[in-house]
């Protein structure tokens, strides 16, 4: 049983309940053999086109050898592939393909399902209201940028 004093405070609540997000989210990503990292990935791919590893890495704030990875298990999947730059021919870019655009709609019904369960309580107008303001404090701490000190 969670404490009351801790009920009164946003950060313990949103950890709790990011918590419980990324548990539910995890089970849906599991049954498709893929991990959060793997739909990020293959999400900022979708939304922005081709991208080289390095760049994928600073963006999502991670370790090269990770993304490197990742990319693999998604490139092994058919799901991105790794092409020259048109552009630059010494850079290769992780470009998603028609079979990860068909995995990334499924993994989509998946996240929205994963929503329903997590957001069982409120009505839509709440989880509008609650979307938008999460996406604020989002917003507010990407501004920021990592955390001095943290890790």
């Amino acid at each position: 049983m969670t404490p009351p004093s801790v009920l009164n405070l946003s950060a313990y609540l949103m950890y709790a309940t990011g918590k419980a997000a990324r548990r539910t989210l995890s089970e849906k990503l599991t049954a498709r053999g893929l991990r959060l990292w793997h739909l990020t990935v293959l999400t900022l791919v979708a939304d922005l086109g081709p991208q080289p590893k390095g760049v994928l890495a600073t963006r999502l704030d991670m370790n090269a050898s990770d993304l490197a990875r990742i990319v693999k298990d998604l490139a092994d999947a058919g799901q991105v592939e790794c092409v020259r730059s048109p552009t630059d021919r010494r850079r290769v870019d992780v470009r998603i393909t028609p079979r990860g655009r068909a995995a990334l709609d499924h993994l989509n019904a998946d996240i929205a399902s994963a929503d329903d369960d997590l957001l069982t309580p409120l009505s839509d107008a709440e989880r509008e209201q609650l979307a938008s303001l999460l996406r604020r404090v989002h917003t507010h701490h990407e501004e920021q940028g990592p955390a001095s000190g943290s890790g």
